[in-house]
């Protein structure tokens, strides 16, 4: 690693060749105000203009978000210029949007205005037209409104990054630029994966997931007997919303929470995601042994579903026909609970609490019915349970721990909660097909070859006298040459986890915002840390588990004995399998 000495405030440092200046700034502790700060690590585009600087060896100011620190460098973030061209930056982006901030579901989370106010940028210092506006809500996931937008192409970017689709781009030129899918699209009439990372990154409420809020409302209000359950990452995230440390595990206090809003049951996704562990390995093992199709893919990331039927449609047979834990999940709730309980499954309404946005597009699929009865009838992301908690006035931090409600499906194992990493789909499943193929427990429990963060991890596993080799890739970037390798018949593989989000689940487009007032004291290494954090907390959940395997959860036992009779059954097929489309409209 080599460095450069340079000066920043007339203060020496020296700090690594190849950074940006607000790279440099940042690690020697000043906070250039910008819009990239929460962009997952990665700068914009430059183009809003908010981290001028004054730098030596530069023609004027320039944006500290993309210019390089050079040997001898003095950089001036205070001097009256930098400061001017930054409140003036800002107050041209103000001047061109939508200042309607009290109905803006970014209020209180909105780094336009977060740098209005460090900035001192005055409202209406500019006035004068605005561009046309395009406001899409025609996706069930995602609401884009360019009446919001600043331009400074962070989705663009994320959506690039994460899977190299670039489903977003600049549209238009000069004052009627927006940003769009091509030809300004709606999300519902384009490749979008609805995975909601473009959601994740916008500094504005320009990119909105959906709400379905007004839908458990309305449920609540007609008397239906509403059960909510809540996917192993939501925990990771959800005290976020309340000030707390990312990384921070609120199981308890968000199930204490759910029962105070009035939910009928508050069950876990968990059970689903064991349930889904007991199908998927099970075909894998039936599939390994009868000449199945292989390598077989997950198939609990609907985004990846999303991205599979759009590029890769001929290699749909490759997937699981197993539906996502929350699907499965809903599917007993209206079957096998229903019947226990003497409820009619049209009565009974199911909320899934996600850390994904592509999951409100999921629920709507046609395959995933029985008898013309979804099996999920809303979807609220991580984000919007926040706003449920704090409209009820709930003082999340001061609650209780409680547990889940206990009956049919309140007991679940430590692989269904690891389901929120990547890797964890693939962990869970090697402890159930190790047991199953070997006749006894794998001794160290944990499989850690497929754990940590690289794009694609590789193992290989003797399983019974079969060589098992697996993949594990995260993010649509990094499953491309995967896919490519099994369209032209030379994948190595026998199983692959392919998950949509970079990170999985606990990085969902659904997740928590990263705020500003994290950057501060010892959370200043978020941006490279915060994904490690949340995953953290889910594997220490798994630890604590009294069952750390998902065929040794005692009501998954009984519920194939009661009702399901054995994995793959024909009563199993029905109610936890899919199908996929083959002919979806493709985009290459």
């Amino acid at each position: 690693m080599s460095l450069v000495n340079i000066k920043i405030e007339g203060v020496p440092y020296q700090v690594e060749a190849g950074l940006t200046i607000l790279e440099a700034a940042r690690e020697c502790g000043y906070n250039i105000p910008s819009l990239c700060t929460f962009n997952h690590g990665q700068c914009s585009l430059g183009s809003c203009r908010v981290c001028l600087v004054e730098a030596t060896g530069a023609r004027g100011l320039v944006a500290s978000c993309v210019y390089p620190v050079a040997e001898g460098m003095e950089i001036r973030i205070s001097s009256p210029k930098a400061v001017k061209a930054r409140r003036t930056s800002v107050e041209l982006l103000l001047s061109n949007h939508n200042r309607d901030c009290q109905q803006c579901s970014k209020n209180g989370n909105c780094e336009l205005l977060n740098v209005a106010q460090i900035t001192g940028a005055r409202e209406g210092a500019f006035k004068g037209k605005k561009t046309s506006t395009t406001y899409d809500e025609f996706s069930p996931s995602i609401v884009r409104d360019t009446s919001k937008c600043i331009l400074c192409g962070r989705c663009v970017v994320r959506c690039q990054e994460a899977h190299g689709n670039g489903i977003l781009g600049f549209e238009n030129r000069g004052f009627e630029t927006i940003v769009a899918p091509a030809g300004n699209h709606s999300f519902a009439n384009s490749p979008c994966l609805l995975c909601g990372q473009c959601v994740s990154v916008c500094p504005t409420g320009a990119l909105m997931e959906k709400s379905e809020i007004w839908k458990v409302d309305k449920a609540m209000a007609e008397g239906k007997h509403v059960v909510v359950q809540t996917a192993p990452a939501v925990r990771a995230s959800l005290g976020e919303e309340f000030g707390m440390k990312i990384g921070t595990p609120v199981t308890g206090k968000m199930v204490a929470a759910l029962k105070r809003l009035g939910f009928d049951k508050v069950y876990d996704t968990n059970f689903g995601a064991d349930l889904t562990i007991m199908e998927e390995a099970h075909e894998l093992i039936a599939r390994i042994k009868n000449g199945g199709t292989l390598p077989m893919i997950t198939s609990c990331s609907p985004g990846w579903v999303n991205y599979a039927e759009y590029y890769y449609g001929d290699c749909t047979d490759h997937l699981s026909s197993c539906k996502s834990p929350h699907e499965m999940q809903g599917a007993i709730i209206k079957s096998y609970y229903a019947e226990k309980n003497g409820i009619d499954p049209k009565d009974i309404f199911v909320v899934s609490i996600m850390p994904c946005t592509a999951k409100k597009y999921e629920k709507e699929r046609p395959q995933l019915a029985v008898n013309g009865i979804p099996d999920v009838d809303a979807v609220l992301t991580t984000r919007e349970l926040g706003t449920l908690i704090k409209r009820s006035g709930i003082n999340f931090t001061k609650l209780p721990d409680e547990e889940f409600d206990q009956d049919i499906m309140g007991i679940y194992s430590g692989a269904g909660v690891i389901f929120g990493v990547t890797g964890g789909v693939m962990e869970a499943a090697l402890r159930t097909a190790y047991r199953t193929l070997m006749g006894e427990e794998y001794g160290p429990i944990n499989f850690t070859e497929v754990r940590g963060f690289d794009g694609i991890k590789e193992a290989t596993l003797n399983l019974a006298g079969n060589e098992i080799k697996i993949a594990v890739a995260h993010g649509m970037k990094n499953a491309k040459p995967i896919m490519d390798d099994i369209r032209a018949g030379k994948s190595p593989y026998t199983f692959i986890e392919i998950m949509c989000c970079p990170g999985g689940c606990i990085n969902g487009g659904g997740q928590s915002y990263i705020r500003p007032s994290l950057l501060i004291n010892e959370d200043a290494d978020i941006i490279d840390t915060y994904k490690q954090k949340r995953a953290d907390a889910l594997y220490s959940e798994d630890e604590r588990q009294t069952y750390r395997q998902s065929h040794n959860n005692p009501q998954i036992q009984q519920l194939y004995a009661e009702y399901l009779g054995e994995p793959n059954s024909h009563k199993a097929h029905e109610l936890l399998h899919t199908t996929y489309v083959k002919d979806r409209v493709r985009f290459e």
